[in-house]
């Protein structure tokens, strides 16, 4: 019979084996606010490279006073979930807020974006109904649809014969409705759903659209609102869920948007919204003066895309292979696990802070250094950093 002892001895197994691999992810500690230089708990002052701040408004001194505001305008945190006394007039301003900004009839608040995706489909969907998920769609739409007792198709990514084929199968197996669930914008690669196409696909087999626009919301379109405007299908998605926790300030917080009895039957049934406390004011106060900043003036997207031309031409030009694109997750590619890591190391030591990313986060075979353009970084920095990329990869024969 195993004992306590066995099951630790377990562990440190697994957790050795992780590291024999290089596949161990460690952390590392800042003591700054988040921004284009961070100071690491050692000291050195380091461009950083591998925050989702992609639009800069995570020390913003805006959002901040906002956040200020409301902290003392409606307290530190409601200790409650929503339909208790949680629920806030911020609260109720935001997701007004959130649901135009989207373009969307209204909007729902969680803790967390993963949260958003997770009480997501169970409570719309049931046996009788198909859901049908591109094969690289985060864990947390992975998740949420495993909660789910509707039929399931997969298909290969980004692929808009395969996704046909799963269309055909769900109405052979006589499915009541269909919902295509994809990535806005999938987060180890910048590949950007083609949505006009999967949307001409979902209008020919009445299927529903949804989509995760955590890497989109704020910077993606002509005036940020995603990438459904990015596409030309703004207005046309049936749901969407984000987050407030990159573009849009970089705190935490979740949301989905959608018809309004879609949204207020999540507020009956999600189960992350019910049994989980409200999002606290001063995200809430922060996030609407985000919005003020972004409706306001398309100044910051159109920093981060220049910044996102800049680096991804210097880089490619230094020799390093990325995937292509045009957003601002911009992936070297190394393959190798140990080298990414060597890589990410020797770049803290030159002071650039990125972070490689190998299995199970992206393939096996397929590591690399994903790299995230802000507009709070101005050129010098993205030149010192392929500078120091370009010195540590020729240290580690990754170029010539």
């Amino acid at each position: 019979m195993s004992t306590p002892t066995d099951f630790l001895t377990h562990i440190q197994a697994e957790l050795q084996g992780l590291k024999d691999a290089g596949l161990f992810k460690g952390e590392r500690i800042i003591a700054t606010p988040q921004g284009a230089v961070v100071r690491t708990a050692d000291g050195r002052q380091v461009i950083n490279l591998c925050a989702n701040n992609y639009l800069g408004l995570s020390s913003h001194p805006t959002v901040i006073e906002a956040a200020h505001e409301a902290l003392r305008t409606h307290g530190y945190g409601l200790s409650s979930v929503r339909f208790i006394c949680g629920t806030q007039d911020l609260h109720k301003r935001l997701e007004a807020r959130l649901a135009r900004f989207l373009g969307t009839e209204d909007s729902i608040l969680y803790a967390a974006a993963f949260d958003a995706n997770g009480g997501l489909f169970e409570p719309l969907l049931g046996e009788a109904d198909a859901i049908i998920s591109d094969e690289l769609n985060h864990a947390s739409i992975i998740d949420g649809i495993r909660l789910c007792k509707a039929q399931r198709w997969r298909y290969s990514h980004n692929n808009l014969a395969d996704l046909e084929r799963c269309l055909q199968e769900a109405d052979a197996k006589g499915a009541r409705f269909k919902l295509v669930f994809t990535d806005g914008v999938f987060s180890m690669d910048g590949t950007v759903a083609q949505l006009d196409k999967i949307r001409a696909l979902c209008d020919r087999y009445g299927a529903l659209l949804g989509i995760d626009e955590c890497h989109a919301s704020g910077f993606m379109g002509q005036t940020g609102r995603g990438t459904h405007e990015h596409r030309g299908v703004f207005g046309k998605i049936d749901i969407i869920t984000g987050t407030l926790g990159k573009a849009l300030g970089g705190a935490s917080g979740g949301f989905t948007a959608g018809r309004k009895e879609v949204i207020e039957l999540l507020r009956q049934r999600s189960r992350p919204y019910l049994f989980s406390n409200t999002v606290a004011p001063s995200i809430v106060g922060a996030s609407i003066a985000v919005l003020d900043l972004l409706e306001g003036s398309t100044a910051l997207r159109d920093k981060l895309e220049d910044n996102t031309r800049y680096f991804r031409e210097a880089i490619q030009a230094a020799g390093f292979e990325i995937k292509p694109g045009d957003h601002p997750i911009v992936p070297i590619m190394v393959y190798d696990a140990v080298k990414a890591q060597q890589l990410s190391a020797r770049l803290l030591e030159l002071g650039v802070y990125a972070v490689g990313f190998f299995f199970p986060v992206v393939p096996k075979g397929q590591a690399r250094i994903r790299c995230q353009m802000s507009a709070a970084h101005d050129r010098q920095h993205l030149e010192q950093a392929v500078a120091a990329f370009t010195q540590a990869g020729r240290e580690l024969g990754l170029i010539q």
